[in-house]
């Protein structure tokens, strides 16, 4: 069952909601369930691992030196 939520948005954001709205063929309330379902998924799954992480550190669980350093060499710029 499908809740209804008023949501207020600047003109600029409206616009291009529209905007899209007409490219896609789709409703503004589609467009924004569906943005919103997304940001809730991504939060969540964002807010779940800085969890699991805490629980993780709280257990005493951290990476080694050679683990860090690894991934730094990774990530190093190249000469």
């Amino acid at each position: 069952m499908a809740n209804a939520l008023t949501v207020e948005l600047d003109g600029d954001t409206l616009n291009a909601l529209d905007r899209l709205a007409r490219q896609t063929e789709r409703s503004r309330d589609s467009l924004v369930a569906e943005a919103v379902h997304d940001f809730v998924e991504v939060n969540a799954w964002q807010l779940q691992k800085v969890e699991s992480g805490l629980a993780a550190a709280d257990r005493g669980e951290f990476a080694s030196e050679a683990d860090v350093a690894r991934v730094r060499a990774k990530f190093a710029p190249r000469a």
